[in-house]
């Protein structure tokens, strides 16, 4: 009876970009749950924002009711994460500030800054607007 060779998988799909050329395609975000489901960068696991904030920048509003856990790295600059108990200054490369699900928290870049934010989960239909709804 003959063998029959194994299947080799499927190629893993692979995708090779630039965080500052794709960033601001998704407002910043490279990779989630609202990536297309056939790209690579799709995730029901886990968000991750390249966010470049000029100096002034700052979130419209405080998130409240967050119902994910994050961390947040400097890349570059002077970033102010605003927490409900505490005031976080990142302005060494490398420093960060996780937080938990349930805390609520807001930003204001005090020089241009580029940041790393790592979400989890990644939670579809989740946005919150800005005054001006966008």
């Amino acid at each position: 009876m003959p063998v029959t060779p194994p299947v080799p998988p499927a190629p893993a799909a692979v995708h090779v970009g630039n965080a500052g050329v794709d960033a601001p395609l998704d407002h910043g975000w490279i990779l989630g749950h609202f990536k297309d489901s056939a790209d690579p960068r799709h995730s029901e696991d886990v968000e991750i924002k390249w966010g470049v904030h000029p100096r002034g920048d700052r979130r419209a509003r405080w998130v409240r009711g967050e119902e994910r856990t994050a961390l947040l790295v400097l890349i570059s600059g002077r970033f102010r994460v605003e927490l409900p108990d505490r005031t976080v200054l990142l302005d060494r490369q490398g420093d960060y500030v996780v937080w938990g699900r349930g805390t609520d928290h807001s930003w204001y870049a005090q020089e241009e800054s580029v940041v790393l934010t790592v979400r989890w989960p990644s939670v579809p239909g989740y946005a919150v607007r800005d005054p001006a709804g966008r």
